[in-house]
């Protein structure tokens, strides 16, 4: 019996001691992982240090060479137009699945009350910065910027885009030898914005690989347990809006195979991914719809920056999801005209979201307070901060696959033939 009980005892050090040895090593592992985000960090400063150069170059190349205002302005409406019809859609999706799901009754008071706490300090944080954040009239007013050039050094996207268009639209009508030398400039310029790109994305491998091991070493599981449903039902409404709701838009808008359209995109959707930036992402996004997709320079220099800056699907499904999280875990009853008021608000707020990481979290606040959830506001925003990350970076390539929908449908509308070649290619 004593021998049994020496094995025993034996057996369970040894088990022991083989838990701490695992754990030492996932935990020098995770260190690793963690270490290695500045490597991600450096290549994401590298592909945004071009994407002011592209977005100027490419805009005003674009609407110098369309020639036409008509056609300038007939192409901007139809885009702006498709951008807000697929945000109101994701929203109603969010809503839908929140309603059914029912996120919020998953989570009991002690772990909300758990999970608010812990959180408490980043969410004060983040209710500073929406409280700097500008109304509606004045994200409408700052598009007319006061100077161009302080707009490109603040990274401010909507006012260089529209000083583009603006300006792009007067080279057009510029007389033939005047307009010629302007556009050749502006087209060395972008010529060389996609050489730097194509340098800069020899290294994505690498940073990708950075960037995503670094978010999943930082996670942890812990967290995701605490709020799994409500993950898993932003994660549904978003495969459900990419590919259910924009392949059918894909299909019968623009025409296209919606299998062979995401196989073209594919890359793009795992860069945004790992970015969390549609800005960032943009420069990819531009050089792979014009190689992979056959859409001409004239239409995705406008649609694209465009998108990157108010097309936000991804963004706005997940505040409507969030909202409702927020509400059900409270116990407080939505009614149809809270919810419609939650379409309307996370789709006009989408257009001043920015498209870097974690900016949705700024609008959901907005979205927060039109409801009559103002006094929630700091502890629902802390109850779901421990997710965001990992939800950003899924919402980053549903509003880029939006982006890329969007640009095949106006060229299609626009009458150019996507070659059926270039989607039947293998995928680089």
């Amino acid at each position: 019996m004593q021998l049994y009980t020496k094995i025993l005892i034996g057996l369970t050090a040894g088990t022991a001691v083989g838990i701490t040895a695992n754990a030492a090593k996932i935990e020098g592992l995770q260190n690793v992982l963690v270490e290695l985000e500045p490597v991600g960090t450096a290549f994401i400063r590298l592909i945004t240090m071009i994407v002011i150069p592209l977005v100027i170059a490419s805009l005003i190349v674009g609407a110098a060479s369309l020639g036409d205002l008509r056609k300038l302005g007939r192409i901007g409406g139809k885009t702006v137009v498709y951008y807000f019809l697929t945000t109101a859609l994701a929203v109603t999706v969010g809503l839908l699945l929140a309603n059914i799901v029912q996120p919020g009754g998953g989570v009991d008071a002690g772990t909300r009350d758990q999970l608010a706490a812990q959180y408490e300090g980043q969410a004060q944080g983040q209710l500073e910065i929406a409280a700097q954040a500008p109304s509606l009239k004045d994200v409408l007013l700052n598009m007319i910027p006061r100077n161009p050039v302080q707009a490109a050094a603040d990274f401010e996207l909507l006012p260089l885009i529209f000083f583009s268009v603006i300006f792009g639209a007067a080279i057009s009508i510029l007389p033939e030898n005047q307009r010629k030398v302007v556009v050749t400039f502006f087209e060395g310029i972008n010529s060389a914005s996609m050489i730097v790109i194509g340098w800069v994305m020899k290294l994505a491998p690498y940073a990708v690989f950075a960037l995503i091991g670094s978010v999943v070493a930082q996670f942890g599981l812990d967290l995701l347990q605490s709020l799994l449903i409500y993950t898993l039902t932003v994660i549904a409404g978003l495969a459900f809006h990419t590919y259910v709701t924009i392949a059918l838009l894909v299909r019968f808008a623009a025409r296209l195979n919606p299998l062979a359209f995401f196989k073209r995109v594919f890359p793009v959707q795992v860069f945004g991914f790992s970015t969390s930036s549609s800005s960032a992402t943009l420069p990819l996004t531009m050089s792979r719809a014009e190689s992979d997709l056959g859409i001409s320079k004239q239409v995705s220099s406008f649609v694209l920056p465009l998108g990157a800056t108010i097309n936000m699907d991804g963004t706005a499904l997940y505040q409507a999801v969030a909202v409702m999280f927020i509400a059900q875990i409270y116990g407080i009853q939505l009614d149809l005209t809270a919810q419609l008021t939650v379409v309307l608000t996370a789709t006009l707020a989408s257009v001043g979201a920015a498209g870097v990481p974690s900016a949705g979290l700024i609008t959901l606040i907005i979205v927060l307070q039109s409801v009559g959830l103002g006094d929630k506001v700091e502890a629902g925003i802390a109850l779901i901060l421990g997710v965001d990350r990992i939800l950003d970076m899924l919402r980053t390539a549903t509003n880029i696959s939006g982006d890329l929908s969007c640009a095949s449908f106006i060229a299609r509308t626009e009458g150019e033939t996507l070659d059926p070649a270039v989607l039947a290619r293998p995928a680089a």
